[in-house]
């Protein structure tokens, strides 16, 4: 991070009004473009907040960091590889099961995470509510209440990624019982051996993919010489 500036990555499943918040906070100071490659949007919107340049990408929309399409892999990749600041996810918060899977793996790669609780309105009008301090002290994180094509939320939005800007990353874990994370720290002893792959991608989050048969990992894996090893730690 450079001086005050702080790099935030706004990611979320499709049609939870991302883009709508990312309008909302840049307005008219914002760039699109492609991601190189690809032709898959790219848009970057700058907004100046608390004496400080907030830098804002608008990722792809994804259900996980598992990659199976070109916009499942920018959005991991570009959390993974460039290591934003703050990442905000955008959640609709009349479906927060289907969500709060995605949170759980921005979690487990240690990023310094925002939970953006969208469409609060519609929940209100139902006359239900989130608990919001429950699921606060859950994930460990901050959880702001927002209405994007209102303005709604913004403000303390952009209050919980400036005092979050400068708190680095954290690890967090999520067990998944005995056998299960045995194989995941077989899998890590092994990826240990190559410090530019562990200093690039969490090794535990790389030792659980290739355990899901994470196509892209492998692909990634397979120049490096503990990939054959890697390989040898699946019979069959």
């Amino acid at each position: 991070m450079v001086e005050n500036k702080i790099r935030v990555a706004l990611t979320g499943n499709p049609n939870v009004g991302k883009t709508t918040l990312f309008n909302a906070i840049t307005g008219a100071r914002q760039k699109v473009g492609n991601w190189p490659g690809v032709t898959v949007e790219k848009k970057v919107g700058i907004k100046e907040y608390g004496g400080h340049i907030l830098e804002i990408v608008d990722l792809p929309g994804t259900y996980s960091l598992t990659a199976y399409s070109a916009d499942e892999v920018i959005a991991r990749d570009y959390i993974l590889e460039e290591k934003p600041d703050v990442v905000i996810q955008v959640l609709d918060s009349t479906n927060l099961e289907r969500n709060l899977y995605l949170s759980t793996q921005l979690l487990e790669i240690s990023t310094n995470l925002i939970l953006a609780l969208n469409m609060s309105d519609l929940v209100e009008k139902r006359g239900e509510d989130v608990n919001v301090p429950t699921l606060e002290k859950l994930f460990g994180i901050s959880l702001i209440r927002t209405t994007a094509n209102e303005g709604k939320g913004i403000n303390q939005l952009l209050d919980e990624v400036i005092k979050s800007g400068f708190g680095g990353y954290f690890p967090n874990k999520i067990d998944y019982g005995k056998k299960i994370e045995e194989e995941i720290r077989h899998l890590e002893m092994i990826l240990a051996e190559d410090e530019t792959l562990t200093t690039r991608y969490p090794s535990r989050w790389l030792s659980i993919k290739l355990l899901e048969g994470d196509e892209n990992v492998h692909t990634k894996l397979s120049s490096l010489s503990v990939h054959s090893e890697v390989k040898n730690s699946f019979p069959g």
